[in-house]
């Protein structure tokens, strides 16, 4: 006789009659990333497409479904949706004002915050998304360098921008990727050679902190990598810019690199900057100042001021709580306890990454198929997890809201093995 489910399984009949509704006025019907034809939302039955109102660590879908979310808004979420000190400075400013035809000096205070905070920032450019900020840090190398060539990490990502995707890929020229060139990550020597074989080619080497991409374990960085990867970079006058966009407030307040002991020259933050309000910022050292400001690079909404305001509570308050020991703690104690419910089903859960930034993979079945059914079984009783990519934790996140998780991670294996 089986062990009775406890938790309802959620269906989802609002949230399909949404969607053909948008199919009908919107391609794809949801786009990108949060839709069913990208992203790692696998498979497509077992996840909600519409959300109605999320608070804290919840968020509630259309049909009325309730989620522990380690989603977080794909990274925004960091200390809680709707945190009313972030909230109560962003009405402060808009009833000031927002989008003028000038600037307002929030923007001067927010970059001064920077500056304060990071430490290998000089100066602070804001613009809305992450993929701004690459696209700027990779356009302000060139500038500074005079050279065309950009070197990734395999399996990277750094936004959509045509210069970060493939050859073969939609809509995308020989000449937007064809000084492109790949090395393996955490491969000194690999960069090493191909630095020697292009030398004075180069602009920029691009990377995240440690490697999360996605369908993969997450790998952090080798002992030393990093500053041999410093070194390099000096010895060949190629700049060296960090991606920050996910990991950024997560793992360091001074940024990930100096999370990792060494400093970039550029290093680009999105994402967590503002607890949701749409705003990027790429700093850099002063060596790059005239470089980056001979760039013409705005748009309409970059100099809002309600989103600068939302962006010095946000980051005051991470310093205030020393968010990231919070989310190391609570990132361990989930991911530790994922794993032990596993293995009390006889399970081995792969937990890869920083506790604040985790991947997860049920590594009893190659073919993934297992591992998705597992993940789909947890979104239908309400912890919100991805299928393959990495997961996010918030500052508003409690012990009992880990209890429940795995609560509902046990249920989740009780499902599969029934």
């Amino acid at each position: 006789m089986s062990t009775p489910t406890l938790t309802p399984v959620y269906s989802y009949t609002k949230s399909n009659e949404a969607f053909a509704r948008a199919v009908k006025v919107i391609p794809g019907g949801v786009p990108g990333h949060l839709g069913p034809s990208e992203g790692c939302f696998i498979p497509r039955s077992a996840y909600p497409l519409f959300s109605e109102r999320a608070e804290g660590t919840r968020f509630w879908d259309v049909d009325g479904n309730e989620y522990i979310d380690y989603m977080c808004g794909y990274g925004p979420n960091v200390l809680g949706y709707g945190d009313a000190d972030v909230a109560a400075a962003a009405q402060a400013q808009a009833r000031k004002e927002d989008v003028v035809s000038l600037p307002s000096t929030t923007m001067i205070d927010l970059a001064e915050l920077l500056v304060d905070t990071v430490a290998s920032a000089d100066w602070a450019f804001f613009a809305k998304n992450g993929g701004d900020t690459t696209t700027l840090a990779i356009m302000t190398a060139r500038a500074a360098t005079g050279r065309r060539r950009i070197v990734f990490i395999e399996g990277y990502y750094h936004g959509v921008a045509p210069w970060t995707q493939k050859l073969d890929y939609p809509g995308v020229l020989d000449t937007d990727v064809q000084g492109n060139i790949e090395v393996p990550w955490n491969d000194i020597e690999a960069m090493r050679r191909v630095f020697t074989e292009h030398r004075g080619e180069i602009a920029a080497l691009i990377a995240q902190p440690y490697k999360h991409g996605n369908f993969f374990d997450n790998a952090l960085p080798a002992r030393g990598y990093w500053q041999a990867v410093r070194r390099l970079c000096d010895e060949h006058g190629v700049v060296l810019v960090v991606d920050d966009v996910r990991a950024g407030w997560r793992l360091d307040l001074a940024g990930s690199d100096h999370f990792y002991g060494f400093e970039a020259d550029l290093i680009c933050f999105c994402k967590a900057i503002a607890n949701g309000y749409n705003m990027s910022a790429l700093c850099g050292k002063d060596s790059l100042r005239e470089a980056v400001s001979s760039i013409t690079y705005t748009g309409s909404y970059w100099m809002s001021a309600v989103p600068f305001a939302a962006g010095i509570a946000t980051i005051e308050k991470l310093k205030a709580i020393d968010a990231p020991a919070l989310f190391r703690e609570l990132g361990t104690t989930l991911t530790t306890g994922l794993t032990e419910v596993a293995a009390s089903h006889g399970r081995t859960l792969v937990s890869s990454g920083e506790p604040a930034l985790f991947y997860l993979r049920l590594a009893d079945d190659e073919s993934l198929m297992l591992h998705q059914r597992w993940i789909a079984e947890c979104v239908q009783r309400g912890a919100f997890f991805s299928s393959h990519h990495n997961h996010f934790i918030n500052a508003a996140l409690t012990s009992a809201d880990i209890t429940r998780t795995l609560e509902i991670a046990d249920e989740a294996f009780r499902a599969i093995e029934a």
